[in-house]
C-alpha cells in the first residue's frame, strides 16, 4: 500500500532551515493555533495537495547535488509535519539511502512516543518552544506545552541533533523571568547545536486576511534589535550556543 501525505508547497532552495541549502517540504494540517504563525493556510489538514514519497524522492534528485555539496539536505516543515509522522519516516528513510542529510521542523505537539519511528530517522530537529511557561504557551498556541518539553528531553536522551527556536515576541515571549526559565531547562539538554531568537514579524498576516480571518496580533511591533540581543545575550549566560 502506497502511503500518500499532504502539503501545502515545496521550496528547493532553502537555507534557513537546516544547515547548507535544502529541499524543504511544507507539510498540510497543524494542532496549534499559534495567535502569530506565518503560514496560517496550512492549518486546516485537508488542504493542500496529496503527495506520494516517490514524487517528492524523485523531485529531490534534480537538485541533490546542490544538498550534497553545500552540507545539505531534506526539511519536513509545515504546518506540523510531525502529524503525518509515517509519510515523513518513509520519506526520510528514503533520503538516507540518497546519503541525504534530514531534519524535522516541528513544535513538538505529538510527543515523543508517536515519532519514534521517525526519530531513527532524523538527523536533526529543528524544535519550536513557543513559551517555556504552560499557562502563557496556552493562550499564545491554544494547546499546552508537556508534549513539547517532553521531546526536548527524550532528543537529549537519545542524543539527537537539536536547534532550538524561539520567537521573540514583545509583550509576549520576552519577559526575562521567561526566557531564564527557558535557558534553565535549556541547559539541562545534552544535543544543543544552537539556540535561535527569531524576532517576531508581520510577513505573514495577509494570508490571514486571505482566509478572511482577523490577524490575532494586529498592531504588533517586531522586537528592536536591542531586544533580540539582549535575550540572546540572557541566554548565553547559561552557556548555550545563540544565535
Amino acid at each position: 500500500m502506497t502511503v500518500t501525505g499532504r502539503i501545502h508547497s515545496i521550496e528547493t532552495f532553502g537555507t534557513v532551515d537546516g544547515p547548507g541549502i535544502r529541499y524543504v517540504v511544507f507539510f498540510q494540517g497543524c494542532p496549534l493555533k499559534c495567535q502569530y504563525c506565518h503560514n496560517r493556510d496550512t492549518w486546516d489538514p485537508r488542504g493542500g495537495r496529496e503527495v506520494t514519497v516517490d514524487e517528492l524522492v524523485n523531485d529531490i534528485r534534480q537538485y541533490e547535488g546542490f544538498y550534497r555539496s553545500s552540507g545539505g539536505g531534506v526539511t519536513a516543515s509545515g504546518g506540523e509535519p510531525a502529524l503525518q509522522a509515517a509519510f515523513v519516516e518513509e520519506l526520510f528513510r528514503r533520503c538516507h539511502r540518497e546519503d541525504l542529510h534530514t531534519a524535522l521542523d516541528t513544535s513538538g505537539c505529538v510527543g515523543p512516543q508517536r515519532i519514534a519511528g521517525l526519530l531513527e530517522v532524523t538527523d536533526l530537529v529543528l524544535l519550536d518552544i513557543k513559551h517555556i511557561d504552560p499557562a502563557k504557551h496556552r493562550e499564545l498556541t491554544g494547546v499546552s506545552n508537556e508534549k513539547t518539553l517532553a521531546l526536548a528531553r527524550r532528543l537529549s536522551e537519545m542524543g539527537i541533533s537539536v536547534w532550538v527556536r524561539h520567537v521573540l515576541i514583545p509583550g509576549l515571549t520576552d519577559d526575562p523571568r521567561d526566557l531564564a526559565r527557558l535557558g534553565e531547562f535549556l541547559a539541562g539538554l545534552n544535543n544543543l547545536q544552537k539556540v535561535e531568537i527569531l524576532p517576531y514579524h508581520t510577513l505573514g498576516a495577509y494570508k490571514w486576511e486571505q482566509l478572511g480571518l482577523k490577524y490575532p496580533l494586529k498592531g504588533a511591533e517586531p522586537p528592536s534589535p536591542e531586544a533580540v540581543a539582549q535575550a540572546r545575550e540572557l541566554l548565553a549566560g547559561f552557556d548555550l550556543p545563540t544565535a
